[in-house]
């Protein structure tokens, strides 16, 4: 029942995101910067990853700072760190992959999880486990489109965020998608523009990328 209740929270969660900044950041600096920018240009959600040696203090600091913005822990990677990122106050939790330990982990955790996967048979496990939300990891080099439409006939009970390889000309159409529940992406917080602390262009991307959001769900 425990994980039922979290991953409708999850659904919901990507839902109103529509679209899912993926983060890295080397600073606490840049973390304001790149999240006032998401903020300003519309998107309320970020996944933040675990790829820099700031990241977990990044995490705890945004929510302290922007307790409204939905701030997720990405590329989680073991159980330690699912803790880790709870008590920094994150309000969701997405991995790369999901073996048997870490979705066994995941399924007790107090917040809304995303467990990735990059097959047919890794989905059917996760969603045998009880995950109807998963992030399709990555996207584009699994077979993209084309996976996930096949996808949606036999398992149409499956609400995807598919990450890795999509940009703003491609996300609308994997949006679109009747069991894409919200595209994960990094092309409106690319690092250079992050390490330059272009936030005006990020803001803008965002933007963009917000319009994308409903433009698709206008029909």
């Amino acid at each position: 029942m425990i994980i039922s209740k979290r991953q409708q929270q999850t659904e919901d969660l990507l839902s109103r995101a529509g679209i899912l900044p993926v983060v890295a950041v080397d600073t606490l600096d840049q973390a304001r910067g790149v999240a006032n920018a998401l903020l300003e240009g519309g998107l309320p959600v970020i996944e933040l990853t675990l790829r820099t040696p700031v990241a977990m203090d990044a995490l705890a600091t945004l929510k302290k700072e922007l307790p409204d913005f939905a701030i997720g822990a990405g590329t989680v990677l073991t159980i330690d760190q699912i803790g880790q990122c709870v008590g920094a106050g994150a309000d969701f939790l997405v991995t790369p992959g999901t073996p048997t330990h870490m979705a066994e982990a995941l399924a007790s955790a107090p917040v809304p999880v995303i467990p990735g996967a990059a097959s047919p048979t890794e989905l059917l496990t996760l969603l045998h486990l009880g995950f109807h939300v998963c992030k399709l990891f990555p996207a584009s080099a699994v077979g993209g489109l084309a996976m996930i439409r096949a996808l949606h006939s036999p398992v149409p009970q499956l609400k995807l965020c598919p990450t890795g390889g999509i940009t703003e000309a491609s996300a609308a159409e994997y949006l679109a998608q009747p069991n894409v529940v919200c595209v994960g992406g990094s092309w409106m917080v690319p690092r250079q523009w992050i390490q330059a602390g272009d936030w005006t262009s990020i803001r803008d991307s965002a933007a963009r990328a917000a319009q994308i959001v409903r433009q698709v769900r206008a029909g």
